[in-house]
């Protein structure tokens, strides 16, 4: 007998763990804050090889907060005509999924290093906890930030500037090697949104960006990193500061 039933697939926006939490047996994660600026290619090699060493079984996951001086990278999905001003900042290659997207001062990176496997090797429910980590954080300083279906990343609905605008303020471009996370996320907290003028942010024009000062909310980058932490245990598990 011929099955003609079709099944489509699930709703990006019905993928929403609850949480993302390893084995039992898993060590809690390793959390890093770096507080001067980190040159790109610097951090990548450095993320690369913990990676390498996460999936070896020869190191803990980490996830590692940044700032970078300013630069554009370009995903694996980059259109050329979405890289507006190519002399403005360096531009960097990356392997990450996504297209351009701005790193500077003022707003916090988390490069995220998650062994899937102790986890869930499912990476829409991987994404889908990312976004719903940033949500989270973004609730203790009372702003409420929604998911997309057709666009990832976090978004604030802007009724000071129309009924209908939303503005992004939180980015995620990751990739995966052998079950194990890379590359992560970005909270605009108090970067120069003028600089986010030189590419199409993520491909999307019709849509701008945004930040927590943006917002009217005047936050250190420690308050910020302090409620990462709080949202990410419940989600993602339990954390350690790095050993000096």
């Amino acid at each position: 007998m011929v099955n003609n039933s079709f099944t489509a697939p699930a709703s990006r926006l019905s993928i929403a763990p609850a949480t993302f939490l390893p084995r039992a047996s898993a060590r809690p994660v390793v959390w890093r804050v770096t507080d001067t600026l980190v040159g790109y290619e610097e951090a990548e090699a450095e993320m690369e090889a913990r990676a390498a060493a996460i999936a070896r079984g020869e190191a803990d996951e980490l996830v590692w907060l940044l700032e970078h001086p300013p630069l554009y990278t370009a995903g694996t999905s980059a259109k050329t005509a979405d890289l507006v001003e190519p002399e403005r900042f360096p531009v960097h290659r990356t392997g990450r999924g996504g297209q351009y997207t701005y790193h500077g001062p003022g707003q916090r990176i988390a490069y995220v290093m998650l062994d899937l496997n102790r986890r869930q090797p499912d990476l829409r429910a991987y994404v889908a906890s990312l976004e719903a980590w940033l949500i989270a954080t973004l609730d203790a300083f009372t702003v409420r930030a929604e998911r997309r279906e057709d666009r990832v990343g976090v978004w604030v609905r802007r009724p000071d500037k129309g009924p209908a605008v939303e503005d992004k303020i939180a980015a995620i471009g990751i990739r995966v090697r052998r079950w194990v996370s890379l590359h992560g996320i970005s909270l605009n907290v108090e970067p120069d949104l003028s600089h986010f003028s030189g590419i199409v942010p993520c491909g999307v024009r019709e849509h701008g960006v945004t930040s927590l000062a943006d917002l009217g909310r005047i936050i250190s980058l420690p308050e910020v990193d302090m409620a990462l932490r709080a949202a990410f245990e419940p989600i993602f598990g339990p954390t350690r500061d790095e050993a000096p």
